[in-house]
């Protein structure tokens, strides 16, 4: 009872800490159970014991004879599904080219190279070389996001980095299920007619009972067949259900039929689809605590012993500077990223939690099955998966700066709220050389702002995973716009650190224009409008016009007269090209040829 509520207990302060400090989880999860399994037993138990034993050891361990077997093999069936459900067909469509080369003709480079690599410096069999080079295949964005998040890149390099671990986690692990599966039916004796009709056979089932029971599902959840309150707990239960069944039909077809039941539910309409994703995400992250623990304490000093050597090096500098940058210069040939982009997407490739998981499934599977070289599979894995994360996460910030992708300044603007005002400034700040972007929940104006060329994200600002928008890196100003007054503070007094690094702005409320009780030290955006008029403003005159000034005086005249006009809205001040917020203008700033930019009818000079 202890160790099982320890493992919880020191999983999720795992995950704490990796939130605190921006790191990616899978490292204090790895190295706390490193800690309490093989180093505890060689440097500080006195029996040799490990302070956590995954396997049933005479009077110690929590799972007997095949029980962790078990238990890992349903935790990465959930975890799987869960990556299935982030693959959306849409998503690959619109992705761009690049990064569809990089998931795949780069995950093919890895694939056939890393083989090579493992072949001859180890000296593993085909078979087993490919299964470690299909592992390594992920990267996964619980292991990017947190290394990128605070790192002021380009947006088109976050989002190669970001959507390439998002595709391509379960592209890989269904690479890395194939080849095992091949491995597994060929008995490890090379690959024999059975070998090929019971692969066959692996195919048959995974892709029929994961397209089926995908199906079966959101039939279930469309017609309400079951109660809200039961919606997630039956789905959980159903990818259960269709691993172990898939796998009573055809061996280690399980798997495979929970990354399609996943994908093809991702790509079809089924009501309270965010919610379920969010469910699985919340298990998954639990499970990934308990699992990686269980599964780094499970390694033996002599697994580790395997890889403390000048070869394992040699396999790690080849994976990472050979490797990686072959894969991504391959695939970002004829592309418009720069060099210097190129060489920091090829040195950011940190492996995660789907390669570290499965290759310990995986390796303890063939080792069962006394394939000669399984037991390098994991410590190998678990290698190249803590010194890509450890790499990354120290070096990623200064190879940016090396190489010149370093964002000096953060010029970017995220505007809260796509109303009609809002998007009316954006297009005039767009086409003024700045990227904003929209952050809203309503569909329509998201909608709408994309159709007028805007990006625009629809997305509740109050949810956690804004953190982990990865693009936005480069804003370094916000705005918040919306008819809320709550919602707006919030977004100033939660969201400034995070994007609002040179300045943060908000609408001032009705009451606050009303009384006019605005002091000097609010952040608002105009002094004097409110949500309504400003909208109502856009309504009727959906233009930014802009009036020239030359002095101070000038300046103060001119502004008095657009305060005096109902329905034309100061908002900015332009200097030598370059905008400021009206309130935030230091009128001694003015200079000859600036101008007052504002929102509505156009005034007659």
């Amino acid at each position: 009872m202890v160790e099982l509520a320890g493992i919880i207990i020191l999983g999720i302060l795992a995950q704490w800490v990796a939130w605190k400090f921006k790191i990616p989880a899978i490292l204090p999860l790895i190295l706390i159970g490193l800690l309490v399994g093989p180093v505890a037993a060689e440097f500080f138990s006195d029996d040799g014991s490990k302070w956590i034993e995954p396997v049933w050891n005479g009077e110690k361990g929590l799972f007997p004879g095949n029980g962790l077997f078990y238990f890992v093999s349903l935790a990465i069936s959930i975890i799987l599904f869960e990556g299935g459900l982030t693959l959306r067909q849409s998503e690959i469509a619109n992705v761009g080219p690049v990064i569809t080369k990089l998931i795949t003709l780069g995950s093919a480079v890895t694939f056939v190279v890393s083989a090579v690599f493992a072949h001859y410096i180890f000296g593993l069999g085909w078979e087993i070389s490919m299964l470690f080079s299909g592992l390594i295949i992920v990267t996964g964005p619980t292991v990017i996001s947190p290394i990128l998040r605070n790192i002021p890149l380009k947006k088109d390099v976050a989002a190669v980095l970001k959507w390439e671990g998002i595709l391509i986690d379960p592209i890989g692990a269904l690479v890395a299920v194939l080849v095992f599966e091949f491995i597994s039916v060929g008995g490890g004796s090379g690959f024999t007619k059975t070998a090929l009709l019971e692969f066959a056979k692996i195919l048959l089932f995974g892709l029929t009972f994961g397209f089926a029971f995908a199906h079966a599902l959101i039939f279930i959840v469309n017609r309400k067949l079951v109660p809200h309150y039961l919606m997630n707990v039956v789905s959980l239960s159903m990818v259960l259900f269709v691993f172990v069944l898939s796998d009573l039909f055809a061996h280690e077809s399980g798997l495979l039929s929970v990354v399609v039941m996943g994908m093809v539910i991702a790509n079809s309409k089924i009501h309270s689809f965010d919610e379920l994703l969010y469910f699985k995400e919340s298990l998954s992250v639990l499970l990934i605590s308990i699992l990686f623990i269980l599964l780094a304490a499970n390694m033996n000093m002599s697994q580790l012993q395997l890889i403390f050597n000048w070869n394992a090096l040699l396999l790690f500098a080849a994976v990472v500077l050979v490797i990686r940058p072959l894969g991504v210069f391959l695939s970002t040939q004829g592309s418009t990223l720069k060099l210097n982009e190129k060489l920091f997407i090829s040195w950011v490739g940190p492996r995660g939690i789907v390669a570290a998981g499965i290759a310990s499934l995986f390796g303890t599977k063939l080792m069962k099955q006394g394939v000669e070289g399984a037991e390098y599979i994991t410590p190998l894995v678990f290698m190249i998966v803590l010194g890509t994360v450890l790499l990354n996460a120290t070096t990623a910030r200064l190879f940016a700066k090396l190489v010149g992708v370093f964002l000096k300044e953060s010029e970017a603007i995220v505007i809260i709220g796509a109303s009609e005002a809002a998007r009316v400034i954006a297009k005039y700040l767009v086409d003024n050389d700045r990227r904003v972007v929209l952050l809203d929940q309503n569909k329509d104006y998201i909608q709408e702002a994309r159709n007028n060329g805007i990006e625009a994200v629809d997305i509740d600002i109050y949810n956690d995973s804004l953190d982990d928008k990865v693009e936005l890196n480069d804003v370094g100003y916000l705005i918040a716009m919306t008819g809320s007054d709550v919602v707006n503070k919030y977004a100033i007094t939660q969201l400034s650190e995070l994007y609002g690094e040179h300045g943060s702005y908000r609408l001032a409320s009705s009451n606050e224009v009303k009384d006019n009780k605005i002091e000097n030290g609010d952040k608002v955006f105009t002094q004097f409008d409110d949500y309504y008029n400003l909208n109502e403003s856009a309504r009727d005159y959906p233009e930014i016009h802009e009036l020239d000034v030359n002095s101070e005086k000038d300046f103060e005249n001119k502004l008095a007269m657009l305060k005096g006009e109902l329905k034309s809205i100061p908002l900015f001040v332009k200097v030598e090209g370059r905008l400021e917020v009206l309130p935030a203008f230091n009128v001694n700033n003015v200079k000859e040829n600036s101008a007052i930019v504002y929102l509505g009818k156009k005034l007659e000079v």
